[in-house]
């Protein structure tokens, strides 16, 4: 009977360490964002942030747009917000720098200053908008489409 008891007492110690330790990461995760502002994801040497459903994480998107060199929007018609805008950006000479889906109507990305081809797919209809991103300066890129 001592045995399973102490047998018990180690698994109640492991699990509440476990417990703690998956506490402690959540609780870093949301510390980290205290902006409210998506998380940063890279593709290659290309940092993009995307969202703004909520009317929160779309002010802080908004806010922030102007800190980054490229900014895409997508809406539909009455200028309903979209999102699962899948998106390809290529560069000089056609060599893609950045493929990524959109989790919002905002997409903010980090590029290095050159000539760019945005191309956007939303339900299957594709829209294509040149962009020069200047060094140091800040480009924006409006995508609409007629249907929800």
């Amino acid at each position: 009977m001592k045995l399973q008891t102490n047998n018990w007492v180690l698994a109640a110690a492991i699990f509440a360490a476990f417990g703690t330790g998956l506490a402690s990461a959540a609780y870093a995760v949301q510390s980290d964002d205290s902006t409210g502002m998506p998380a940063e994801q890279h593709q290659g040497n290309v940092t993009f942030v995307s969202g703004g459903i909520g009317l929160d994480e779309s002010h802080v998107l908004r806010a922030d747009a102007r800190n980054w060199p490229l900014e895409l929007q997508f809406t539909g018609p009455g200028s309903d917000y979209l999102a699962d805008v899948h998106v390809s950006i290529t560069g000089l000479h056609g060599a893609e720098v950045l493929q990524a889906d959109s989790h919002g109507p905002y997409m903010l990305v980090r590029l290095d200053p050159g000539r760019y081809v945005v191309h956007a797919t939303y339900k299957d209809t594709d829209q294509t908008r040149a962009v020069v991103v200047a060094g140091g300066g800040h480009a924006t890129v409006s995508f609409r489409w007629n249907e929800q």
